[in-house]
């Protein structure tokens, strides 16, 4: 583990690699003539060498721990680089972007989707093995997640994905998917709805079913193959249950304002 010395200026010299970039396009990676550059190179070994090991492990339940514990020698590097990205500054940085995907792999969602917003903001790229674009992985990989184990991941961190990624070009299988995981998350969520919560939202149970709806609808509308049609159904035949108790209450309130005429 590195000293605190070494964490700081590590920290430093990040916030300092970046230039001010063309929101266009990729920036360059730190020019290498600088002491910036330098120990973004030498972090560069680090980063390769643990990849290396990463690839002589065939178990992807065993790597993920692994890169959990490899990512905290990339920390300080990466709080220097997040702040120079609020000073408007930014370079194509791998360490930060393989630890967008490390994070991701270790379940921590909060970390992946603050370096996404990084990475998506000053239009980093993913390593050449990549075939996707960023947005489209962290919005992907994410649902992917949240269909499969869906206590790993909330709500608001698929909607985070969501907005992140919203402008971004990519295959409607894709979007379909994380609209898909959004939608059962809000089903999951009007499930367990309490009214009597301090920050129940307006219209409360019923509101959460209907973007269930939204989302599920919109998964199908961009990929009909995406499997929400059960999903779908289900959903609306709670909506006409709510509407219906709905209407009763109505009838039932009418009716005792007839009874004290």
């Amino acid at each position: 583990m590195f000293s605190p010395a070494l964490r700081h200026r590590q920290k430093v010299l990040a916030q300092l690699a970046g230039d001010v970039p063309d929101e266009s396009v990729a920036p360059l990676e730190p020019a290498t003539d600088t002491e910036a550059g330098r120990e973004y190179a030498s972090l560069r070994v680090l980063l390769h060498d643990n990849l290396r090991r990463l690839a002589d492990v065939q178990s992807i339940e065993a790597r993920n721990p692994m890169k959990a514990e490899m990512a905290l020698a990339f920390r300080p590097w990466i709080e220097g680089v997040l702040a120079a990205g609020e000073a408007g500054q930014a370079a194509q940085d791998e360490i930060l972007v393989t630890n967008m995907i490390w994070a991701i792999d270790y379940r921590d969602f909060d970390y992946a989707l603050r370096l996404g917003a990084y990475v998506l903001k000053f239009n980093l790229v993913l390593p050449e093995r990549y075939s996707r674009t960023a947005a489209c992985f962290l919005a992907e990989d994410i649902a992917t997640v949240a269909l499969a184990q869906h206590e790993d991941v909330t709500l608001e961190q698929l909607m985070r994905a969501s907005t992140l990624s919203k402008d971004a070009d990519m295959p409607d299988q894709a979007r379909a998917k994380l609209h898909k995981a959004i939608g059962r998350a809000y089903e999951r969520r009007a499930e367990t709805f309490d009214p009597a919560a301090d920050n129940a939202p307006a219209g409360g149970k019923a509101a959460f079913t209907s973007e269930a709806m939204t989302h599920l609808t919109r998964a199908f509308e961009l990929d009909r193959n995406v499997g929400v049609k059960k999903d779908m159904e289900r959903v609306a035949r709670k909506l006409k249950a709510m509407e219906d108790a709905a209407s009763d209450d109505h009838s039932g309130d009418a009716d005792d304002d007839d009874d004290q005429e």
